[in-house]
């Protein structure tokens, strides 16, 4: 196993690499004379994030800014993606596997709902097919998920959801009866069969895209909510739109709840 694996590390680590909204954070077009930048956090990229173990690196999503998102973290290796769902924001990096595919000579396990890997087949079909013997492109190998897997050692849970005319999956990940983590960021609603499968859970990531309703996201009140009726340990929002500054959200937090504003580039010692 390659020594940045090995090294010693917390049993389970999850980076953020995007937490902004489908059209990243800023908007392009924005009056960037008037765009105060001084808070990084106020630079999404789109959402995603990696989970590192101490047997692999699991990633969630493959977005537009994947290649952005890997050299920033400086992303060794990836052995497994999970997709939440097909939209453009969580697919369109789908390519840029095919340099870990490259650099491990290997074919890259991906896990989703068979909607989510019909439709990353029909748009990406060239990167599947039989094993291939150079792998100088992207070749993926599809899981179909429609219940709990093992992964690298972890219990992974699909959880669907409603997002508006679709059903993305968020993903708990446990080992035994720990619940260590749960991630959903693109879901109107949290379905009472999903929240039974929350409760406990030590950390959560959720959708939270701004502070008034929208039909296919929750909105952050809705989000803790949840995080509330579930007794997540602790809550981070996610899928932001720039309405807001990082700053003014944190702010307006309440303080009777452990709940926080996620940002690119946080990590989470699970």
């Amino acid at each position: 196993m390659p020594s940045s694996l090995t090294a010693p590390l917390p049993s389970l680590e999850l980076t953020l690499l995007g937490t902004g909204t489908s059209t990243g954070v800023p908007m392009l077009g924005t009056d960037y004379a008037r765009l105060d930048t001084s808070d990084p956090r106020d630079w999404r990229t789109r959402s995603s994030a990696y989970l590192r173990t101490s047997r692999g690196i699991i990633l969630i999503d493959t977005t537009p800014d994947f290649w952005h998102q890997a050299h920033r973290e400086r992303l060794p290796r990836v052995d497994a993606v999970l997709y939440t769902h097909a939209h453009t924001d969580h697919i369109m990096g789908f390519d840029d596997l095919r340099s870990f595919c490259n650099r491990q000579q290997a074919s890259m396990p991906i896990y989703g709902s068979a909607e989510t890997l019909a439709s990353i087949q029909r748009i990406f079909s060239y990167g599947f097919g039989p094993e291939p013997t150079n792998y100088g492109y992207v070749h993926a190998i599809p899981h179909e998920v429609d219940g709990p897997f093992e992964l690298h050692g972890l219990t992974i849970t699909p959880l669907p959801a409603p997002h508006g005319r679709m059903t993305t999956y968020g993903y708990l990940f446990a080992q035994g009866k720990r619940k260590h983590l749960a991630y959903l960021s693109d879901v109107a609603e949290v379905p009472l069969e999903v929240r039974k499968l929350l409760e406990g859970v030590g950390t959560l990531v959720i959708d939270g895209l701004k502070e008034t309703p929208h039909p296919t996201h929750l909105s952050i009140p809705e989000a803790i909510e949840v995080a509330r009726d579930v007794q997540a340990g602790m809550t981070y929002l996610t899928h932001l739109t720039g309405h807001r500054r990082h700053a003014e959200r944190e702010a307006d937090l309440p303080t009777n709840f452990p709940v926080r504003i996620a940002y690119d580039g946080l990590k989470l010692k699970v």
